[in-house]
């Protein structure tokens, strides 16, 4: 029997049956081990060694793989063909051999681009070693991401209350959303006017013509700034009596896009099918794990010579051998880094068109999206014929263009079009000329002036920010996705329409990243270090000696910031973020004379503050003025509000004033009670301006019992959180996704939507399964188990459970020793909880006033 080894069960069961019987082919669930989240998992002092721990999980995984092994004739690792994939073979040999589970039995790794049969019976027939070359790229990345991470963090922390994290390609990706915003913010719009006629053929066609020179002078975008001198531009067009000075009529050839590559992927499929990144990765995985498309995480945008074959074949099939080209198509890469490695990302049977696959949903449309273009790519290119017409007026003063475009053959344009990101040109958008000769006239039906002012570049989307790292160099591929998770996760970015919009927290950490750590969030820098782990994977560098000197320059900025006090990083912040935080102009475009003029006591000067939850602005004048505000720029109308309140009306059932106040966490509502004020942010979207004691009312009332549930007649409470509104049942929480429904939902919709949430998760707290049985407690004769632990590995008879002593592994406990510690931990006497401690009664105020006789 051989043992292979990939790594999700949905390719196991699938290589299983190409290969047969004489295989056993188990899953490693990808990666059974990481580095702890902890410090010391990556060691500078000792040569960078690195301590790798598998979970409960993964141990278990090893241990079924290592159990298979004991009788087998030769292992195969046989893992994704990419960096991630040689790991993981290597950390399972590293796991195997450790258990000493192999005992001289032969070791093959073999790699396939699909999981098709003949893709995997090749393979087989081809096994190499582990490419330890690979494996050093791998773990230069990840000590270096580590490095990064688990040095960088805790400055954040300690100087920069409410940050949660950096990374070396997260925060680099941050930058770029957040510079494009501060170039939105101040962008100056300038005006320009625009000259358009509508003119007609003699043949009667109308077409369309703008004011191309004046006076025998081309027209730059900006030669008409203001009304009048487009007024003086449109007399000139208005005089008439066009004919034609020249026609201009030219081929042009578009050639189809390639194959898709993951970044390409990515973009196309957020432009299209407004998917998400991660969307995308998870949907493409699930392809290729039913053997639909070959494999996702590329950059190289050629296909198998065998491929070209298939779709060349389908081309004429389908479309006939006018769209088929003399020979196949071949590309060439111009992203920086490109390793090319492995093929493009395409169907593995071309015969399959897109209305034939089975497959619902995501999948449908992703892989409909992949057919197309990888179909698209070895078609004929589309064939167009540009014409340009200038007339030119009666009196020669003013020259107008007309451009047209005609699809003379479509080509590849007939199964597919390439997507574009806002602000990018339609090649597409010109219309059909009429056929018009030097010296015709035209009759100018109508002649207007337009203005029009320049525009903010646009805010990336997840499309053009994958665009933007891959043309930097920045990052892999691969790590895209989950880049721009994390990014989210952290609330560093909001994704709203597609568009990435920083965050406060996200804006504050790139300021200061900018201000104290510049030079590990320059672009260069970092496509520096993507460069130089590419070198280390084709053998030109040792990976501990580029760690070495990474290290070194990295530790002495950490160092430099150990005397940083939060004063300084205030001060830094300030004047970084003072466009930003305190603009020079108000909502109507009028400058302000003193932008940091308090509000509220208009003898102040605000600034930025740091609180326990991040950053806010305050009042100098603290405490005798006590004016807040969020630090967002959008808030300083928000923050005008009065500290004190204004009130809104009085609550129809307490008969208490409902007032609107404002804090360093944003506008809120508040009402007296007998205990203590009861107080409620308002939700997204409620803007302090629109709020009314309607709407005060309504988030006052929160938390409200929806009803009882039928089964266990615990309350269902529905209530508004950090995330938004949501209902809730013991501990189980569901999100409501509008919150005006939560003022009104019933009991039904509520179980409904608590039923949904725990079947998705799948009834609530996973089971934690056991690492093994060690036997009968001879007491009860009930098992003993193992288990790991979030605080350790622990054993459990019934309902105790002892811990592992520090020398004691899971691996090594023996029923004897698991004994003595459950029956030790039964005879411990429970601790006993301490009573609360009394209050003591306040004490009497003295009185200061003479009593009255």
């Amino acid at each position: 029997m051989k043992v292979v080894v990939v790594e999700s069960p949905a390719k196991a069961k699938t290589i299983n049956k190409y290969l047969g019987s004489d295989y056993k082919v188990l899953a490693s669930y990808g990666h059974v081990r990481d580095l702890p989240s902890k410090d010391g998992s990556v060691d500078p002092e000792n040569d960078f060694e690195m301590v790798w721990q598998a979970d409960s999980k993964s141990a278990g995984r090893i241990r079924e793989i290592a159990e298979a092994t004991k009788n087998a004739e030769k292992l195969i690792l046989a893992t994704d063909p990419d960096r991630e994939g040689e790991a993981i073979s290597w950390h399972l040999l590293e796991a195997l051999e450790k258990r000493r589970a192999l005992k001289g039995i032969p070791i093959e790794r073999v790699v396939f681009n699909a999981i098709t049969k003949n893709a995997v019976t090749t393979a087989m027939e081809k096994p190499r070693e582990i490419d330890q070359e690979l494996v050093d790229a791998y773990l230069a990345r990840r000590a270096l991401d580590y490095l990064v991470g688990f040095n960088l963090s805790p400055v954040l922390w300690r100087k920069l209350p409410g940050s949660r994290s950096a990374g070396r390609v997260q925060s680099v990706a941050l930058r770029i959303i957040c510079q494009r915003e501060l170039e939105i913010e101040t962008f100056q719009p300038q005006e320009y006017w625009t000259i358009e006629a509508d003119l007609r053929s003699k043949d009667g066609s109308d077409f369309k013509a703008r004011l191309y020179a004046l006076d025998g002078k081309t027209l730059k975008k900006f030669d008409l700034p203001d009304e009048k001198s487009a007024t003086d531009a449109l007399n000139a067009v208005k005089v008439g009596g066009f004919s034609v000075a020249s026609v201009e009529s030219k081929p042009v050839r578009r050639n189809p896009p390639p194959p898709f590559i993951t970044s390409t992927l990515q973009q196309e499929a957020s432009r299209k099918l407004g998917f998400s990144a991660k969307r995308t990765m998870q949907a493409a995985q699930k392809l290729y794990e039913e053997g639909r498309i070959t494999y996702m995480r590329t950059d190289g945008i050629n296909m198998a010579e065998e491929a070209y074959g298939a779709a060349r074949r389908q081309i004429e099939t389908d479309y006939g051998a006018r769209y088929l080209p003399e020979k196949a198509r071949r590309y060439s890469s111009k992203a920086k880094n490109a390793q090319e490695a492995h093929e493009a990302v395409r169907p593995t049977d071309f015969s399959i068109r897109p209305e034939a696959y089975r497959g619902d949903g995501d999948l449908k449309k992703l892989y409909t999206l992949i057919w197309r273009r990888a179909v698209a790519s070895q078609m004929e290119a589309a064939e167009f014929e540009r014409t340009t017409l200038d007339f030119l007026s009666k009196d020669k003063r003013a020259t107008l263009r007309a451009t047209g475009q005609v699809v003379v053959f479509d080509g590849f344009i007939k199964l597919y079009t390439e997507g574009r990101d806002d602000g990018e040109d339609d090649e597409d958008a010109e219309g059909r000329l009429p056929k018009m000769k030097e010296g015709e006239h035209a009759d100018l039906k109508e002649a207007k002036s337009e203005q029009h002012f320049t525009q903010p570049p646009p805010r990336y989307t997840e499309a053009s920010l994958v665009k933007r790292l891959e043309e930097l160099g920045i990052g892999r591929p691969s790590t895209y996705a989950s880049t721009l998770s994390t990014l989210e996760d952290r609330d560093y970015v909001r994704l709203e329409k597609k568009q990435l919009i920083p965050e406060d927290k996200g804006r504050l950490v790139t300021a200061f990243l900018e201000n104290f750590f510049a030079r590990y969030v320059e672009y260069d820098f970092t496509a520096e270090l993507e460069e130089q782990l590419d070198v280390i994977s084709d053998g030109k560098l040792d990976w501990k000696a580029f760690l070495r000197d990474f290290w070194k320059q990295f530790q002495a900025s950490i160092d430099e910031t150990k005397e940083l006090r939060v004063s300084d990083v205030l001060d830094a912040l300030n004047i970084a973020l003072g466009p930003y935080v305190f603009p020079s102009k108000d909502e109507n475009g009028n400058p302000k004379e003193n932008p940091r003029e308090c509000p509220l006591c208009k003898e102040g000067e605000l600034s930025l503050k740091l609180g326990r939850h991040g950053a806010f602005v305050g009042c100098s004048r603290y405490p005798d003025c006590k004016f807040t505000r969020p630090f967002s720029a959008d808030a300083e109308q928000d923050g005008a509000i009065n500290p004190d309140g204004e009130e809104l009306g009085i609550h129809p059932e307490t008969g208490q004033p409902v007032l609107l106040k404002t804090g360093r966490f944003g506008p809120y509502v508040e009402m007296e009670t007998d205990d203590k004020p009861k107080r409620t942010s308002l939700p997204k979207g409620w803007q302090p301006q629109e709020m009314n004691l309607d709407k005060g009312v309504k988030l006052l009332s929160l938390p409200r019992e929806v009803g009882k549930h039928p089964e266990d007649g615990e309350p269902i409470l529905a209530n508004l959180g950090r995330y938004g509104p949501y209902v809730q049942h013991l501990r189980t929480f569901a999100n409501v996704k509008d919150i005006e429904e939560l003022f009104d939902i019933g009991l039904n919709r509520a179980v409904t939507l608590i039923a949904d949430k725990n079947a998705s998760r799948g009834g609530g707290r996973a089971k934690v399964e056991p690492l093994k049985e060690l036997g009968k407690h001879p007491g009860d004769d009930a098992p003993i188990h193992v288990y790991e632990g979030r605080y350790g590995p622990y054993v459990k008879h019934g309902k105790t459970n002892a811990t592992l002593p520090k020398e004691v592994t899971p691996d090594t406990v023996t029923l004897e020793q698991a004994i003595e510690l459950i029956d030790a931990k039964a005879k411990k006497p429970a601790k006993k909880k301490k009573a609360p401690a009394k209050k003591k009664a306040p004490a009497k105020k003295k009185s200061t006033a003479k009593a009255k006789e």
